[in-house]
């Protein structure tokens, strides 16, 4: 019977789907049709049509899209909200905008005005459009599932107070948010509130704060994605059970600068990720349960900077290759491990031949801790006085935790597929 019920149902969905489609028209927009701005063309259209909006400069704002619609542009048309208002407003479900270019929409730090505003909907589409010069780029507020895909969003943003974010998402649930090129905002993509949602293959460049964003966000998944040359790649604050793999954090340097910030976060895996060039590869505060796998730290000034609060992190097969510094214990007490990665700097033997170290490699270093008491004594890092005082430690610990080994340190690269797509 159920069965029967399904085959059914399925029919007249098809049916509906169908129907819909036979209903469905265009609408002209352009300067020499019938219908000249994309305010009327909405009026006219009707529930499943398209509105085609034809090359040329449209000098409108507050365009309202309230019926399930599809805004195409030809040859990217122009938008222009010259700086005073906001460009786009979808408050039905089923809308779907693309091909456009929007520019100069409003700045107004009090009303946050967006390029386009997604309010309250569900089943968007927002594709493969040329944002530019917006205070927010796309804000979608207690949304429904819908997609952000292929645009290009690049604002004018030199300080955090006078920017707003690329693609901004709050209270929202089941975002797919990919292919995306974001530069030149506070934030690249900023999430709070956001459950069940993926984040993937953007490029996240240039922003004054962070590539990526979360906060108070659980069960989300980023991947695939470049954090590079922002004031910091990615930080994800208050947040549970984020899955984060396959990432690039490149080149985010500065003086409070790292590749991952890791605030009070549970429950989360960290797998095939590559850290160069950073100030900090990742800085962990409060962050707990946290498994950091097949990950490469290359040329960053500190690889891994563990703080206080943070217990029970597991970290398993990971690459550690010229850093300045490749972690960072404040305090003597450790319950995280270390077994099972390769150090550049061990200097030990494998007589057994298994593939791992006989001695154990102690990777916390004196010197890393006079620096966080002392930043200005960086100046003395090559120095052969900090090789004695690093020497001396690890043949007697008295300032480092003893507890901070890898057991089983490799002999050689772990490998896997990181940069595969480089």
């Amino acid at each position: 019977m159920k069965t029967r019920l399904m085959r059914i149902y399925i029919v007249i969905l098809f049916l509906g789907i169908g129907a819909l489609g036979l209903r469905a028209g265009t609408v002209n927009v352009c300067a020499d049709c019938p219908v000249k701005t994309i305010k009327e063309g909405i009026r006219q259209a009707q529930a499943g049509d398209v509105v085609l909006i034809g090359s040329g400069l449209y000098a409108e704002g507050n365009i309202v899209v309230d019926k399930p619609l599809t805004l195409r542009g030809v040859n990217y048309p122009v938008i222009d909200g010259q700086l005073t208002e906001e460009a786009f407003t979808i408050t039905a479900d089923s809308v779907t905008i693309e091909g456009l270019k929007i520019q100069n929409s409003g700045h107004n730090q009090l009303k946050d005005l967006a390029a386009i505003r997604v309010q309250r909907t569900k089943g968007y589409i927002i594709r493969s459009n040329i944002l530019l010069n917006s205070y927010f780029g796309i804000y979608l507020e207690y949304a429904g599932a819908g997609e952000v895909y292929g645009n290009t969003i690049i604002g004018q943003a030199v300080t955090e107070a006078n920017a707003g974010n690329a693609i901004h998402a709050w209270y929202v649930q089941g975002v797919n948010i990919s292919h995306n090129f974001l530069k030149g905002h506070r934030d690249g993509i900023y999430l709070e509130f956001v459950t069940h949602s993926f984040i993937h293959d953007n490029h996240s460049t240039g922003n004054v704060r962070y590539g990526l964003h979360y906060m108070f966000s659980n069960d989300d998944a980023y991947y695939c994605n470049t954090f590079d040359h922002n004031g910091a790649g990615v930080a994800v604050m208050f947040s549970k059970r984020i899955v984060m793999t396959d990432n690039y954090f490149e080149h985010n340097w500065g003086r409070a600068s790292y590749g991952l910030l890791l605030k009070e976060i549970t429950d989360a895996d960290i797998a095939r990720n590559a850290f160069v060039s950073n100030t900090v590869g990742i800085m962990l505060e409060g962050a707990s349960r946290i498994r950091y796998q097949n990950n490469q730290f290359k040329s960053n000034g500190w690889a891994v900077q563990v703080t206080g609060g943070c217990e029970d992190n597991n970290f398993i097969a990971n690459n550690f290759l010229s850093n300045a510094l490749d972690l960072v214990i404040n305090g003597r007490l450790n319950s995280n491990t270390f077994d099972g990665n390769y150090w550049s700097e061990y200097n030990g033997y494998d007589l057994d031949r298994d593939g791992r170290g006989d001695v154990p490699h102690r990777p916390v270093k004196l010197f890393s801790y006079i620096i966080s008491q002392s930043p200005e004594s960086i100046i003395l890092l090559r120095s052969f006085f900090v090789d004695l005082l690093n020497f001396s430690e690890k043949v007697s610990p008295a300032l480092t935790p003893d507890n901070v080994l890898d057991n089983m340190p490799l002999m050689e690269e772990a490998q896997w597929a990181v940069g595969s797509r480089r």
